[in-house]
């Protein structure tokens, strides 16, 4: 029986190597054609459609984003400010909330659990929240607003007490309050550090959502130097819509349109593929939450 489990285990480590290679081809390939898309001529495109290779290279779609570069910058000076001040804030805060309702001695933290996912299920409506918002809180035109209205996933809360209950045993937690620690001392000394896997996780997801995020924008933000990226994008990929629809009717209307459509993803997404690696190592760590040990 040796032998033959010799024999199999590097077969089955090809097929492992072959089947993650195949994988991986399949999620690059389309990034690849995308960016090749993005670098080709309108007429390129829309005679022979997507290679992998560029065709007649031009870069007109670039050209006709970045002609106002202020305002890209300017998108993206917001984009990045919300994005990294609500990822740390809306991290700090929901552990902290996973961490009340994973304390035992919290008198209703079985309520206060199913409060948060009540939230999930049913809502007042989009009246009620916009007055709420604009009203009564006053966060229209602010950055604030986009940093607040998607600060909290309840889900990403529930998956963290999940990850604290099964990866710091409550007699550390003990032992720390015999030794004298409050409860803030022992969230910061001991839980965070020990939470890194997850929060790396869910910060990753917390930071595409606020990266992503053109909704808030358009529901409460109005001046210009407030635009974040996604919602600027959005303008100018309706914009071109506009112009296209009117090509029909008008004469020279020559503008990118697939090609426009394929850069506006490879600046909106090229932020965030570089930011994936430094967080990689924890990432792959915190996605087994949950995961059977053996």
């Amino acid at each position: 029986m040796q032998p033959n489990k010799l024999n199999a285990a590097p077969m089955f480590q090809a097929l492992s190597f072959l089947a993650i290679t195949v994988i991986a081809l399949v999620c690059v390939v389309p990034f690849i054609v995308m960016i090749s898309g993005s670098i080709s001529s309108e007429s390129a495109i829309l005679k022979s459609g997507y290679s992998l290779f560029p065709r007649d290279i031009s870069f007109d779609a670039y050209a006709f984003i970045f002609r106002y570069p202020g305002d890209i910058l300017s998108a993206y000076r917001v984009s990045i400010t919300v994005t990294v001040i609500g990822t740390v804030v809306s991290l700090f805060l929901s552990s902290m909330a996973a961490y009340v309702l994973f304390r035992k001695e919290v008198k209703y933290r079985n309520a206060l659990s199913f409060f948060l996912f009540f939230t999930t299920l049913f809502n007042g409506g989009l009246a009620p929240y916009y007055i709420m918002i604009t009203k009564y809180m006053h966060l229209k035109n602010t950055m604030l607003v986009l940093i607040l209205v998607p600060l909290f996933n309840v889900l990403y809360i529930l998956i963290l007490r999940s990850f604290i209950r099964s990866s710091i045993p409550e007699a550390l937690i003990e032992s720390a309050k015999i030794d004298g620690a409050g409860d803030f001392r022992i969230f910061i000394g001991m839980v965070l550090p020990l939470c890194k896997p997850a929060l790396a996780s869910i910060g990753l997801f917390t930071a595409l959502g606020y990266w992503n995020d053109w909704w808030t924008a358009l529901m409460f933000i109005d001046q210009d130097h407030l635009v974040p990226l996604q919602f600027l994008l959005y303008k100018m990929l309706s914009s071109i819509n506009l112009s296209a629809a009117m090509s029909t009717h008008v004469a020279n209307l020559d503008q990118p349109k697939e090609t426009f459509k394929l850069a506006l993803t490879v600046i909106a997404t090229g932020p965030i593929v570089i930011l994936f690696p430094f967080v990689q190592k924890y990432f792959v760590s915190g996605v087994t939450i949950g995961a059977v040990k053996g």
